[in-house]
């Protein structure tokens, strides 16, 4: 770090300089009717991002006749969204960020939205098929690195934590719902072709992102750092009291001058220059391999067929797989009431407990001789898993991406974390069924178990505690100590999330 930034982190920015939240009691109608028109127009790209990813599975069943689908050709089709798609939607997500604001990145997100799903509804073949599902891809990854950062900038302090996980609802309601217009239009619509209307439906909501973002600022923090000064007041205005907006301005706008002040011009430069900017993103890279370890796609992706293999029917494993969606989402609603009285570190750290225990239970319930109760069983275990991960981690992660990076690289390192959330969530995808085969259920389930009994020592030693912080006051904590002694506790007396 040069002097000049020691300096001002010893001494510009100490505790002195928190902004002090009002817990909302503070905000006027028109604060909050901002605050909740921003988030949920911002959240249609986790809406987009949960139906684009859920819908395939319906339309499976009819495209592939229609496109002369071989096994090959469908896997291809299937995780061409997820890889190279979301991947490095991600990488360009975050640099569009960073280069655009969150708002132009988030216009590029709706336009790749909306052209991939058309694309995919009208495509005559596998390769424009491909090309269709991989523009999605790069709109849910980018999607995946934006949306939480732009709310995690835009909301009060003990707003913050709610708002950033609203999204998280928003995907799994997005796969939800995507489950039920595959179901909808199965029964209305009586045409082989009705898996084009499946995958056409998703143009509504990306049309409905874009127009809603010509209503929406981008964000103050961003403003700043290009010293669009009357800016950043002008938004902090749109959602805070006077006296917390004016005491939030002087904070971000001196924050604003010492990184521009220091900046080397491109995020890697600035990861090159100082090493506490590095030490975050590992952070950051780890907490989102943890996330994907907790095998929760394992779930998502092959739940039908792990239950198929305990002896239900197919069908039978189609409709109780519905129950995984429910509990997504119960789950999800839970965690969000919860971030607005628990600080964060217990929530995530319960969470891999209950993860870690889910797996144990898994693994165990594969040694029972096979009958109803066995089935049951592991259909229970799985949907502890699933709690489990959407109450306590799912949400925990994106919101701890959203907050833990500096301003001058947050956009670039949201987007290599997202990356690696993705690379890693397609590579235990692939490795999950050969795994299962070579090693079998329960030494599978097995080593899932271990793998987050080790996510536990991870978190517990190097996640921060963000809850009742302004993303200023984080960032002074980071660069003044190292990763092992970041601050583990809210401040006293801390409302909201």
């Amino acid at each position: 770090m040069s002097k000049k930034g020691a300096m001002v982190a010893s001494h510009g920015h100490g505790s002195g300089h928190s902004v002090k939240a009002t817990g909302g009691a503070g905000r006027s109608k028109a604060n909050n009717r901002f605050l909740v028109k921003l988030t949920v127009i911002s959240t249609l790209g986790g809406l987009l991002f949960g139906y684009d990813t859920g819908v395939i599975s319906g339309a499976l069943l009819y495209m592939g006749e229609d496109l002369n689908l071989t096994p090959l050709s469908e896997a291809v089709v299937v995780s061409s969204l997820l890889f190279p798609g979301a991947a490095f939607g991600a990488l360009l997500g975050g640099k569009l960020a960073d280069a655009l604001g969150r708002r132009g990145a988030l216009f590029v997100c709706a336009v790749l939205f909306l052209v991939g799903a058309a694309i995919t509804a009208v495509a005559p073949n596998v390769p424009i098929m491909v090309a269709g599902r991989i523009l999605l891809g790069f709109g849910v990854g980018a999607a995946a690195a934006v949306v939480p950062l732009y709310l995690a900038e835009m909301a009060p302090v003990d707003a913050r934590g709610r708002m950033v996980t609203i999204n998280e609802l928003m995907i799994v309601t997005g796969q939800f719902l995507a489950f039920a217009t595959n179901a909808i239009l199965d029964a209305v619509i009586d045409d082989p072709n009705v898996w084009r209307w499946m995958l056409g439906v998703a143009t509504i909501p990306a049309v409905a992102l874009f127009v809603g973002l010509f209503f929406l600022p981008d964000s103050p923090r961003w403003y700043a750092v290009r010293n669009r000064l009357d800016d950043t007041r002008r938004v902090l205005n749109l959602s805070r009291p006077p006296a917390e907006a004016a005491e939030e301005y002087n904070v971000v706008a001196e924050h604003a001058r010492r990184d521009v002040g220091e900046d080397k011009g491109a995020a890697m430069r600035d990861l090159r220059a100082y090493p506490w900017m590095r030490r975050i993103l590992w952070i950051g890279c780890g907490l989102a391999t943890v996330q994907q370890a907790t095998g929760i796609n394992t779930v998502n992706y092959y739940a039908p067929t792990i239950l198929e293999s305990t002896g239900l029917g197919a069908s039978a494993s189609l409709i109780l797989t519905v129950t995984v969606g429910v509990i997504a989402i119960i789950g999800t609603v839970i965690g969000i009431i919860l971030l607005g009285f628990i600080n964060r570190r217990p929530l995530i750290i319960t969470g891999f407990i209950g993860v870690a225990a889910g797996h144990a239970v898994l693994a165990v319930s594969f040694l029972l001789p096979e009958s109803n109760f066995r089935s049951y069983l592991i259909l229970a275990a799985m949907l502890l898993v699933v709690f489990f991960v959407q109450t306590f981690i799912g949400t925990l992660v994106w919101l701890l991406l959203s907050e833990i990076f500096p301003m001058t690289i947050r956009g670039f390192a949201m987007g290599i974390a997202v990356f690696v959330l993705w690379t890693v969530n397609a590579a235990i995808s692939f490795a999950f069924p050969p795994l299962v085969a070579t090693l079998g259920a329960t030494l599978t389930f097995g080593l899932f178990a271990l793998i987050n009994t080790g996510s536990i020592v991870f978190v517990t030693k190097f996640a921060p505690e963000t809850r009742g912080r302004s993303l200023e006051e984080l960032e002074d904590n980071f660069r003044t100590h190292d990763a092992g002694h970041f601050v583990h506790e809210a401040p006293a007396g801390v409302r909201g999330g």
